[in-house]
């Protein structure tokens, strides 16, 4: 009776765990198809070569990164279980705080004025800030490989490998790898969208471009308000559940620390389309690239001088 009870959970669960895999899946393929646009678009058009976009490119490496090495083996920890050694849980936690922390970076980074030695400094630090406090989490052993308490199964040595904050650590990293930033972010693009609503009121002047300005105006709302509040419903579920998880007698279901953690991988398929089909240029490009026509120096040439003389930037009102 013993042995019919596990072939039936067994058999459930890799039911279950084909649906799963069919839901997450599209995640890291989108990523990986998104971002591989948004870089070769930059590779192959001088004009799209700005220091805005140095962060847009340095964005899409990251979240690329993030679907390559780090969603693949989340994916199979999702569906079934840890199958790798200690090490590699250590080496997949590293690699998952540092390009997540550094995506988070980035987005903030993309909202202010710049220079071109500015850049270079502003990605230094996007890139070694995330390393430095995701070597900090893998030295202190903020992470943990052992048998999952909720998930049954009829193997013996089924694992997992999850992230393991205490209090003190938890409120560190929560607050230097998404609140910090996230309080810049808000601030910046706070600035930005006022500044347009001076632009848009100095136009409302104009008697007939009355209608024109108002349009630009909720443009610019929509679009300010759709890039912060995908970037809050991504990434905000993960840090509370990871600040709730660490208080003492407060413990968070397995299924709410998966869902939660890809919410935050989710945020790397949708960056390409946010960051970038919000700019005219971009979509000029993605245009050429769908009808085959990267490859025709002519076209090239043509988008290249259409583009010439706008600089390329992130939100277009």
């Amino acid at each position: 009776a013993s042995e019919v009870k596990v072939n039936i959970s067994s058999e459930h669960r890799s039911v279950l765990g084909l649906y799963v895999l069919f839901l997450l899946l599209p995640v890291p393929i989108f990523a990986i198809m998104g971002n591989l646009v948004i870089m070769a678009a930059v590779a192959h058009f001088r004009s799209l070569q700005t220091p805005t976009n140095a962060f847009v490119v340095s964005l899409a490496v990251t979240d690329f990164l993030v679907a390559v090495l780090v969603m693949p083996f989340s994916l199979g920890h999702s569906v079934d279980s840890w199958h790798f050694r200690r090490f590699f849980c250590r080496a997949h936690f590293l690699l998952d705080i540092t390009f997540c922390t550094c995506s988070i970076f980035n987005l903030s980074c993309v909202a202010l004025d710049r220079n071109n030695k500015r850049v270079a400094i502003l990605l230094l630090l996007c890139w070694i800030l995330p390393l430095v406090i995701s070597s900090l989490c893998v030295y202190l052993g903020m992470y943990t490989q052992s048998p999952p308490a909720v998930v049954s199964s009829s193997k013996q040595d089924t694992q997992t490998c999850l992230a393991m904050f205490y209090v003190p650590n938890a409120f560190a990293t929560s607050a230097i790898s998404f609140f910090i930033p996230m309080g810049f972010m808000l601030f910046a693009y706070g600035k930005i969208f006022k500044a347009a609503q001076r632009q848009a009121r100095w136009i409302h002047a104009i008697a007939y471009l009355e209608r024109y300005s108002l349009k630009k105006e909720r443009k610019a709302a929509k679009t300010l308000g759709l890039i912060i509040g995908v970037f809050l419903f991504c990434w905000l579920p993960f840090f509370c559940v990871t600040v709730v998880h660490s208080l003492k007698g407060y413990s968070v279901s397995p299924l709410v620390l998966e869902a939660s953690m890809w919410l935050e991988y989710a945020n790397s398929s949708l960056n390409p389309f946010l960051y970038a089909l919000f700019n005219m240029n971009y979509r000029h490009v993605f245009a050429a690239m769908l009808d085959c026509g990267i490859l025709r120096r002519p076209l090239r040439a043509s988008l290249d001088s259409s583009l010439c003389g706008r600089q390329s930037v992130i939100i277009v009102y």
